[in-house]
Parts: C-alpha cells; sequence; structure tokens
C-alpha cells in the first residue's frame, strides 16, 4: 500500500527482455538511504514493483507483458525519469491517500499551461474510469497523488483538470512530461469497493 507522496525519482538505466519478462534497472539513488531491501515493493510510476536486486546506486524490478501493455512503463527508454515510493509502514501519515499500486488504465495529457503560481493540467481519461473520479477528490497519475480541481465529462472522455503547485513540479516527473503522454491511472478504491458491493448479486 502506498500514499501518492513520492519520495524520489530515478532514471532508467537499461531494460532487457527475457522469456516474456522485462528487468528494469533504475538508477540514481542511494540504497542505503532510500532503505529497501530484496523482496520489497516500491511504486514505479505508480506501479508496484518487486525488487529483485540491489546495486550500488539502484535497483531492479522485474516486469510482466500485463503490466507493460496496462501501464506506461512500455513506453520508458533508458535515461527516463521515473517517480519512485517505498510501500508505507503501518503508523505513517497518510499525506496523501490509499493506492495500491495496481494502476486501472492510462490518462492522456491534452494541456499544460504554466502559470506564476503553478501548471493547471488537464488530462482526458475514459468514462470507464472517470466515473470513479468527483470533483476535489484523489487520484494517482504517475505515482502522485493529485486533487480534481474540475471535471467535465464529454460525450468521447472526461476532461480533468488539476493543479500542480512548484513542489511538485520540481520533486516528481511532471516537468519533463509533454502533452500527448499517457500518464498511469489509479482511481480511488474505496468507490470501486461500493460499486462492486451494491452490484453484487450471487447465483
Amino acid at each position: 500500500m502506498f500514499t501518492g507522496l513520492v519520495e524520489t525519482t530515478g532514471r532508467i538505466k537499461s531494460i532487457h527482455d527475457h522469456e516474456g519478462i522485462s528487468r528494469f534497472v533504475v538508477e540514481g539513488l542511494n540504497p542505503k538511504q532510500f532503505d529497501a531491501k530484496f523482496g520489497d515493493s516500491i511504486a514505479v510510476n505508480g506501479c508496484c514493483l518487486t525488487v529483485t536486486e540491489i546495486f550500488d546506486d539502484g535497483y531492479s524490478f522485474d516486469v510482466s507483458r500485463e503490466t507493460l501493455s496496462v501501464t506506461n512503463l512500455g513506453a520508458l527508454a533508458p535515461r527516463k525519469r521515473v517517480n519512485l515510493e517505498r510501500a508505507m509502514q503501518i503508523g505513517d501519515r497518510l499525506g496523501g491517500h490509499l493506492v495500491s499500486g495496481h494502476v486501472d488504465g492510462k490518462a492522456t495529457i491534452e494541456s499544460i499551461d504554466k502559470q506564476s503560481d503553478g501548471w493547471e493540467v488537464v488530462i482526458s481519461l475514459n468514462h470507464s474510469l472517470s466515473r470513479y473520479v468527483i470533483p476535489k477528490g484523489s487520484i494517482c497519475l504517475d505515482g502522485v497523488s493529485l486533487t480534481v480541481n474540475e471535471l467535465k465529462d464529454e460525450s468521447a472522455h472526461s476532461l480533468i483538470h488539476l493543479m500542480l503547485i512548484p513542489a511538485t513540479i520540481e520533486e516528481t516527473t511532471f516537468a519533463e512530461l509533454p502533452v500527448g503522454w499517457q500518464l498511469n491511472v489509479e482511481v480511488d478504491m474505496i468507490s470501486k469497493f461500493m460499486e462492486r458491493l451494491s452490484k453484487f448479486q450471487p447465483n
């Protein structure tokens, strides 16, 4: 379980494919300071991945074809920066919101308006996921917990307006993302549980 508060970023060092699995090596961080062990879970751009090897300056993760197809990890290349967060511990403050690290789909950046006090970012999200989004609610994008400022449901998709404060821009990968980039999306898990309970009709 995660919170959507990115702890640091790393860079993709290499990606190697072997028997249907892609091994990602992420560099640019000190394992002694980041304090993750073999088998630990780390959210990489919001995807819960398992540490498979530890190096002097980073970690490796094995990624399945299914994860590559559902997330934006398949679009990453060496030198691309990624958001990183270790799994939360019981007793930690929940500064963001509850995030499982199981990506629901992808959203597209439609526009970025760089203002003096922050950036207004508009993303499009298909209706199958936007039905779980509410104004002033939380959404996780590339592992970052963000608040929905405005929500407009259009015929083809929903448009979600977000405001990124300077700290978010500086401490995450958002400063490098272009219009058209597809973000990993995890919607609020509580709303999905509620929908499941309301529709549950056992045979």
